[in-house]
């Protein structure tokens, strides 16, 4: 943590607040090291081999796939065994992967709003396992959920908590998100709980030069 405080230090602030049992949200710009943040307790827990599943919320495939690749190299980085850490479980998971998936869930699951409303929490009795031990719920790109589709995905999410606390669950929520002017009024209506905001940015920058000109002639040549 220390070494992570020197290079960003709201990174290091957000998984304070989440070892301490909050719930964050991240407003900050890309490349400002979001994902870290919400990876990091995850590996942090399958190094040191303790129980869990994170379950990530995106809203759409491409971004699912991305965030696999990069948890799967992190994982390889490690040199953690990648077996049974990460999947996806969306609409283009083959039937006979979805029964495996369920009977064996992964330590991350990976989906969009739609495939948790129609596929996993209505048959919640099946994923017991996942539910029962549910840690930290990752909801990315929170901008986009606005408006009807908001209203809709906040339901989604409350009956999410809901049925993760029949389960004997208390996952922690990690909003993120680069563009949103208010963070914690979102998340806050999104999940039905309050969530505090991280929003120092951290994202690398290359040195700028600003140069006034006062021109001897026309401003116009």
């Amino acid at each position: 943590l220390r070494g992570i405080r020197s290079l960003y230090q709201h990174q290091a602030r957000a998984l304070e607040r989440l070892d301490a049992g909050a719930d964050v949200v991240l407003p900050t710009p890309t490349a400002s090291g979001k994902t870290l943040v919400y990876n990091l307790p995850v590996l942090r827990a399958i190094a040191a081999g303790e129980p869990g599943h994170a379950l990530y919320v995106f809203p759409l495939k491409a971004l699912e796939r991305d965030q696999r690749d990069r948890l799967e190299a992190d994982v390889r980085a490690l040199g953690l065994p990648s077996e049974g850490v990460v999947e996806i479980y969306d609409g283009d998971t083959p039937t006979g992967k979805r029964k495996k998936i369920r009977e064996a869930p992964p330590r991350v699951l990976v989906t969009t709003p739609d495939m948790l409303h129609m596929g996993i929490l209505p048959m919640h009795a099946a994923w017991k396992h996942f539910f029962a031990s549910l840690r930290w719920i990752v909801v990315d790109e929170l901008h986009t959920y606005r408006g009807v589709f908001g209203a809709h995905v906040s339901q989604v999410l409350r009956r999410l908590l809901r049925i993760a606390a029949h389960h004997g669950a208390r996952p922690q929520l990690v909003g993120a998100s680069a563009t949103i002017a208010n963070p914690a009024e979102l998340a806050s209506r999104l999940s039905g709980r309050p969530c505090e905001v991280i929003e120092a940015d951290g994202a690398p920058r290359p040195r700028r030069r600003v140069v006034l000109m006062n021109p001897a002639g026309s401003p116009h040549t």
